[in-house]
């Protein structure tokens, strides 16, 4: 179970700092209020990333076994 919310913890903040940090440049550019702006969309991706990640990632890793033989 540690390793588990270890895992999600890591896999959300990674995912959730890159993905904001991309839309937030593709919608906005390269402006003054970037690194507000990515922020804010980080504080709010996050916390949802790690429950998506906690909750739902053992059954997408389910999933991607049967897929996968």
């Amino acid at each position: 179970m540690k390793q588990r919310v270890i895992f999600a913890l890591l896999m959300s903040f990674l995912l959730s700092l890159l993905m904001t940090c991309w839309v937030t440049w593709i919608n906005l550019g390269w402006v003054e209020s970037f690194f507000t702006q990515w922020l804010h969309a980080f504080s709010l991706a996050w916390p949802v990333a790690g429950f998506i990640s906690f909750f739902i990632g053992p059954e997408i890793y389910k999933m991607s076994e049967k897929l996968s033989h």
